[in-house]
């Protein structure tokens, strides 16, 4: 019996497979965006408050920490924040690190009982000046910046999730955005949403 040769089949790859990729990327490209509350959005620059120069002064900066201090003047509040890394929601990491501190000021007046020590925030500004201030007997150069907005954190859960935007455990919010006296305020959204404050105000000086 003479041998037969059957051809290899031909790889079919509908549209739907084609596209599946270009989808994807998509899909994760508007989930990252979304993970991160709208007023902190945008492109920044990138060095922490431990290495601002004096060349760096004007700068535009993403910058956020735990706070140490809160201290209301006359027209404006001015925060001392321990800087920390961001992870992708833009939210300061919770371990032992620093990136620096800071002091990040904001015309009109706000409660040091809601901005109390210890509460994590995000702050957007340029950078006005560096300022030598005591901490103990050592001169630290504190990069003082100029808040358009500072992004109010809630306090972490007993569950708490990784370092950089890997959740362990998060609760469901609705959506919720308002405006008033603290300005714009994002009150988070669905598994990876946040219940935070923003605050928008004018430069101060």
């Amino acid at each position: 019996m003479p041998t037969r040769f059957f051809p290899a089949p031909r790889s079919r790859q509908t549209p739907y497979r084609l596209a599946a990729p270009a989808v994807l990327a998509a899909v994760l490209a508007v989930a990252g965006c979304a993970s991160i509350p709208e007023p902190l959005r945008g492109d920044y620059a990138g060095f922490p408050p431990a290495t601002t120069s004096d060349q760096a002064i004007g700068s535009h900066v993403r910058w956020g920490g735990v706070l140490i201090a809160t201290k209301p003047e006359s027209d404006i509040t001015c925060f001392e924040i321990l800087g920390k890394s961001l992870d992708r929601q833009q939210r300061p990491v919770d371990y032992d690190e620093t990136a620096g501190r800071f002091i990040a000021c904001q015309s009109g007046f706000q409660d040091p009982e809601i901005y109390q020590q210890g509460r994590e925030v995000t702050v957007i500004g340029r950078i006005e000046n560096i300022e030598p201030r005591p901490i103990g007997n050592y001169e630290y150069r504190y990069p003082i910046v100029d808040a358009e907005t500072i992004y109010l954190w809630p306090e972490r859960s007993d569950y708490d999730y990784y370092p950089y935007g890997y959740p362990y455990y998060r609760p469901y919010y609705w959506p919720y955005y308002g405006y008033g006296h603290f300005g714009y305020g994002h009150f988070g959204y669905g598994g990876h949403g946040h219940l935070g404050i923003g605050i928008h105000g004018d430069h101060h000086r």
